[in-house]
């Protein structure tokens, strides 16, 4: 692999949107962009890890304790060495964690451990819950500082209604990638 290609670490959250991160990840790795994936336990319900290292060409980091790399048991690495780093699906769980500065698994111990200014969240929910104060009121905080979101959209929801929180389209999360971490 070529080091000098911009790192993007993926971080996958527990959400029906996770098949579409498969097409971000994959998108990315075309373009020659150095992927890791990070995923959480409930995102390992939706897509499998392996379908992640297919695509990506790197074993994927699944828990904070079961560490391939023994120099780095916490994976902190992984987040201080990459250029960027999306958030896809950003879940309402989620987004509260970064908001409070809660470590409880893998995904949400690297993101406290990163530069606020090199994440980059893809939020995907119910409309109900996108719309909840709660919800709200994290994602004013995250944007205060300086926090990156790409979306949500408005379209068909996998409750079956239509209405804003459905994440990004993938081509639209890759462009964003681009524009910010442009390929040397």
């Amino acid at each position: 692999m070529n080091s000098a290609r911009k790192k993007v670490l993926v971080c996958v959250c527990g959400g029906i949107a996770a098949y579409k991160v498969c097409h971000v990840v994959s998108q990315l790795a075309q373009q020659q962009y150095n992927v890791d994936v990070a995923m959480t336990a409930q995102s390992l319900q939706f897509v499998g890890a392996l379908t992640f290292e297919a695509l990506s060409g790197h074993a994927v980091h699944t828990d904070l304790f079961n560490n391939r790399d023994s120099a780095d048991p916490q994976h902190i690495q992984l987040a201080q060495s990459a250029d960027l780093i999306v958030v896809a699906p950003a879940t309402a769980n989620m987004i509260g964690k970064i908001a409070h500065g809660l470590a409880d698994d893998l995904v949400s111990t690297l993101l406290l451990a990163a530069q606020p200014e090199k994440l980059l969240l893809a939020p995907a929910m119910n409309e109900q819950m996108w719309n909840n104060p709660a919800v709200q009121a994290n994602v004013a905080m995250l944007r205060s500082r300086n926090i990156a979101m790409i979306g949500p959209e408005s379209g068909w929801q996998a409750c079956r209604t239509i209405g804003t929180g459905r994440m990004s389209e993938p081509e639209v999360i890759v462009q964003m990638v681009m524009s910010r971490v442009p390929v040397t």
